[in-house]
């Protein structure tokens, strides 16, 4: 279903004390240090930096500060900047972007970016799946009918928009186009898929730099480009239908491809560059693999270094702290050293579901909706504190846990809610 997009839907609401704040000019958006401003975190690699955070939690788990309701069917991770939360969400069927007040969780603004479409259902329902990238002044998403869109972080207001159907030839894939925006200096990167495979905008203009079609022109899937350089060679990695693909940061030309770690289902979790190598995996009885990349006679090789059925990362990503990645294998929390492949531990954990780092500890997120804090160590699974999601939805718990400025955010279709972590 390619949907009908029209810019008059592209309207906003904004709350009356933001507007008085507006024509006053006295609304100030201060940068904080840990700021978590795109998916997965400052770096894109679900690492947070900040310390001082809280090492174990008590019984029913760290303090709940306040929960903010109505942000939209969807499985969208927030981001966090400016004093503000970031967010997408399927409301009264229409696609929305939205901004909370990180103090209160009261809207700030929220803007419609296009009419809700039909999706499969029984995958987790409707709504958004990309999380804003906040950069300056300026947010850009990705909607599940492709709808690209620049807005302005003050007032929500539109700046440009793109479609990756209409203007660039893309199709949607069966659960919505899901990729967060990487933005990259001046450029934004998104894959269409096809025959435009992955493209490269303007952040200012939406104007296009280059568009790049792989030879096998794969399919877009569910996972969100990096960026990484080799051998001083600037190049942006996708996890597309076919596989794990490079093309240059400069003009968009094809570098290398890695199908190994790929299925033909759902390629999810997003890629993890560490120097010259590269880890990804999947689900639906895959697995991960690791690549070396390097330089190839003015070109860029993938050598495979192993691959093991231990990772069967389906969609709730990894993370590499240390010599160490940590994601879960199928519903196995799992250990394994990064360079050799070599399984550390295993544990059931809370279940299938997400991963993320900050502070020496792991948040381990059950699609179930139990929530544990975990020691990131090899030397065995060690944990040291869980709870229960209040309020929980009837859909899967998949948005990532985010931990911005001593604060833990939860995101669950329609809710959102805030923990104090510090």
């Amino acid at each position: 279903m390619k949907p009908n997009y029209s810019s008059n839907r592209l309207t906003r609401k904004i709350s009356l004390p933001v507007l008085a704040l507006l024509a006053t000019g006295a609304l100030a958006c201060p940068v904080l240090a840990d700021d978590a401003p795109q998916f997965r975190g400052p770096n894109r690699d679900g690492i947070y930096k900040e310390k001082g955070l809280l090492q174990s939690w008590g019984a029913g788990g760290p303090k709940l500060l306040w929960k903010s309701p109505r942000r939209g069917e969807g499985h969208a991770t927030p981001s966090v900047a400016n004093g503000r939360v970031y967010g997408m969400g399927l409301r009264d069927n229409q696609e929305i972007v939205w901004a909370v007040d990180v103090k209160t969780g009261d809207e700030v603004w929220s803007t419609p970016i296009a009419p809700g479409i039909s999706l499969d259902a029984g995958q987790g329902g409707y709504g958004s799946r990309s999380t804003p990238t906040v950069v300056g002044k300026k947010l850009y998403t990705l909607g599940v009918g492709g709808e690209l869109v620049c807005l302005n972080v003050a007032d929500g207001k539109l700046l440009w928009h793109k479609n990756l159907v209409k203007d660039f030839g893309g199709s949607i894939p069966t659960w919505g186009y899901c990729e967060s925006p990487l933005v990259d200096g001046e450029k934004v990167i998104i894959a269409p898929g096809g025959e435009n495979t992955i493209i490269a905008l303007n952040r200012n203009t939406g104007d296009t730099l280059w568009t790049t079609r792989v030879p096998e022109k794969d399919r877009a899937h569910y996972s969100s480009a990096i960026a990484t350089e080799v051998d001083g060679v600037r190049q942006y990695v996708e996890f597309l239908g076919g596989g794990l693909i490079g093309v240059s940061a400069k003009d968009g030309k094809f570098l290398w491809r890695y199908n190994t770690p790929a299925n033909g289902t759902a390629n999810c979790a997003a890629p993890i560059a560490i120097e010259n190598l590269i880890f990804a995996a999947s689900g639906y009885g895959t697995g991960g693999g690791l690549a070396q990349l390097a330089s190839n006679g003015g070109g860029i090789s993938a050598k495979q270094i192993y691959f093991t059925k231990e990772m069967q990362n389906h969609h709730g990503g990894m993370v590499v702290v240390g010599d160490y990645l940590y994601g879960f294998n199928g519903g196995t929390l799992t250990c394994l050293e990064f360079k050799t492949g070599k399984v550390m531990w295993t544990d059931r954990s809370v279940g299938k579901g997400s991963v993320t780092f900050a502070d020496g500890r792991l948040y381990v997120r059950s699609e179930r909706g139990p929530i544990a804090l975990v020691e990131a160590t090899p030397k065995g699974y060690v944990e040291a504190g869980r709870f229960d999601q209040p309020d929980r939805s009837n859909q899967p718990s998949w948005p990532y846990i985010v931990v911005s400025n001593g604060k833990m955010y939860v995101r669950d279709m329609n809710n959102l809610l805030c923990y104090d972590v510090k």
